[in-house]
């Protein structure tokens, strides 16, 4: 069996260390193949899927998995609205932004409407990477600066230019020139009431490193839940600083929603919202389709005014009346079904249960979470915070022996990422903190 062994993703798969049945080890060499080295698998044991359905997902052998951690498809999979929408324009059209179509700007004027009304354009495209690409040229545009501030472990895509500011994907992918990070604001550095102070601090410090060196900024990107960074929910409203602050340098405070929007922390639709801040673009991506893709950059119009004058932009897929029929579903399913009220109502339990089960357990330094997104973080010594990111490893993978699909995050890896569908139950909660119950105690 042919794989590339990866300690620098976390919950990665290595040869050696998995049971696979000589099936699924044809399939590992057959991707070894054909795939090329680059692609990496989750879990010990890699998962084979065939079938999703709601909160759940199948492997070939018919066995179902609670998936607690995909949110592509941020409704569940194969919801039947959005399978219907897709099916249904398929069957009549699929075209690109260069001829009149009704679809895009029913979907534009239903997306920007669930925004802050100064947010009043939309551009589309068809992933999160290429939303954050596109916003960043923007800023260049408005801005004339080319500096990027970001936090020390986020992640915003995989095209060159957007991996250049994603520290996250690993020391292998170098950082540009233009770039400086900042630590997440994580309430062990400082009190909760000195979070935002303390990363206004930060993010000035960096735009004063950028100005020595030459650079003038042109944007500050965050992940409005800081997800990459071990999901740092609070306190709520510690973003306003930092967003004063890169305004004050000349440069844009650009929110990316690709986690945490679409009515995930409950609160609010989008992540931004928690901290009382009106950002100047924000970019959406994976949960916008419910697997289809596509993405956007949602804007004030005179952020954009320059490069639209000064350039043009297409892109064949973005917005295609396909992918816009989806993300139109999306928005449709959220507000009759209520799923952000979900979020809310059964994230609170959710939080609550997980927090009961660890308890006991000296080595979970601490549990938080904003609605539909639970981080639970491992400590080797609660003294002095140490992390045990070998602890959180073994318990992702017991939960995944247990039928139950979570992984984990954050700078050390030493913290476990709980984002389950917005459809999550209240029983869907109860059995992942069972389960969760049943791997803190096998892995103790």
């Amino acid at each position: 069996m042919s794989a590339i062994p990866d300690r620098s993703m976390a919950n990665a798969f290595l040869p050696g260390r998995g049971h696979l049945s000589p099936e699924n080890e044809a399939l590992v060499a057959r991707r070894a193949r054909v795939l090329g080295p680059a692609y990496r698998l989750m879990y010990e044991t890699p998962l084979h899927l065939v079938r999703g359905e709601g909160v759940w997902l199948y492997d070939e052998t018919g066995r179902a998995f609670l998936d607690a951690y995909n949110n592509v498809a941020s409704l569940g999979h194969c919801h039947p609205r959005v399978v219907e929408a897709i099916r249904a324009q398929a069957g009549v059209l699929a075209t690109n932004t260069r001829y009149l179509h009704t679809t895009i700007l029913d979907c534009a004027e239903r997306l920007v409407a669930r925004f802050p009304a100064p947010l009043s354009q939309v551009m589309f495209a068809c992933t999160g990477s290429e939303a954050n690409d596109l916003a960043l040229r923007i800023a260049k545009a408005h801005t004339g600066g080319t500096g990027v501030v970001v936090t020390e472990h986020a992640y915003h895509g995989i095209t060159e230019a957007v991996a250049a500011f994603s520290p996250s994907l690993g020391a292998a992918v170098p950082l540009g020139p233009h770039v400086r990070t900042v630590p997440a604001p994580d309430r062990t550095r400082a009190a909760p009431g000195e979070v935002g102070a303390a990363f206004r601090a930060d993010v000035e410090a960096a735009i004063a490193d950028l100005r020595r060196h030459g650079i003038a900024p042109a944007a500050l990107v965050v992940d409005t839940m800081f997800t990459s960074d071990g999901i740092l929910p609070g306190p709520a409203g510690f973003l306003r600083g930092a967003a004063e602050a890169i305004r004050a340098a000349g440069g844009l405070f650009v929110a990316d929603e690709v986690q945490p929007g679409f009515g995930r922390t409950g609160e609010a639709m989008w992540g931004f919202q928690r901290h009382g801040v009106v950002p100047d673009m924000v970019t959406l991506g994976k949960p916008m389709g419910n697997g289809q893709p596509i993405s956007a950059v949602v804007m004030r119009p005179d952020v954009v005014e320059r490069f639209g004058r000064e350039a043009r932009y297409f892109n064949t897929f973005g917005g295609n009346a396909v992918s816009c029929a989806a993300a139109l579903a999306v928005l449709e399913a959220i507000e009759a079904e209520a799923l952000q009220a979900n979020a809310l109502r059964t994230g609170r339990h959710l939080l609550e249960r997980v927090a009961a089960v660890c308890a006991p357990h000296e080595a979970v330094g601490e549990v938080r979470g904003a609605g539909l997104f639970v981080a639970v973080e491992f400590v080797a010594d609660r003294a002095d915070g140490a992390p045990d990111a070998a602890r959180a490893a073994r318990v992702v993978n017991a939960m995944r022996e247990r039928g139950v699909l979570i992984s984990i995050s954050g700078r050390h890896h030493n913290s476990l990422k709980i984002r389950p569908p917005l459809v999550f139950s209240r029983a869907d909660a109860e059995l992942l903190a069972g389960v969760l119950a049943e791997a803190l105690q096998a892995t103790a």
